[in-house]
């Protein structure tokens, strides 16, 4: 029991000396002017780096910002490109089908309004892979882009 009382008062006096060296730090701080400038710096530089992060949590919110809107973008064009790939692909299939009905006619030697219709459905098909092919192209583009204005602002 006395090994008790006897660490309670060692932890005691500690605890004083603590308190007594902190007060006389808090009056020295307040008394000594190089211990305030060097407050007052370190108080600056920590506000300074406050401000840096800030900033760069704005330019990493443009930067996320910008590249949703480019997914954003990118999506809507390669739903275009897939509606006109379906349409190609849908006017291949007419071709092949007309061809097929062509040949048959010419072997027959009758029926050459199938012809004008084989003639129309590969016009369609072209131009329907033409569309594909624009669609392709107008995707490509809007990747490059960006990269070519980043290219020019980081060269300039």
């Amino acid at each position: 029991m006395s090994d008790i009382s006897t660490l309670e008062s060692r932890i005691t006096a500690a605890l004083d000396r603590i308190r007594q060296g902190l007060d006389a730090a808090a009056g020295q701080t307040a008394a000594d002017p190089a211990l305030q400038a060097a407050l007052d710096q370190e108080r600056a530089q920590n506000a300074e780096l406050v401000e840096r992060v800030r900033v760069l949590k704005e330019r990493q919110d443009t930067q996320v910002a910008s590249l949703t809107l480019r997914a954003e973008t990118q999506s809507k064009h390669l739903m275009k490109l897939d509606e006109e790939l379906q349409q190609l692909r849908a006017s291949n299939v007419q071709l092949r089908e007309m061809n097929a009905k062509l040949r048959e006619a010419v072997t027959t030697g009758l029926a050459p309004e199938l012809h004008d219709a084989a003639v129309n459905a590969e016009i369609e098909a072209l131009s329907a892979q033409r569309s594909a092919d624009a669609a392709e192209i107008d995707a490509i583009l809007d990747e490059l882009k960006p990269l070519i204005e980043e290219t020019s602002h980081a060269a300039g």
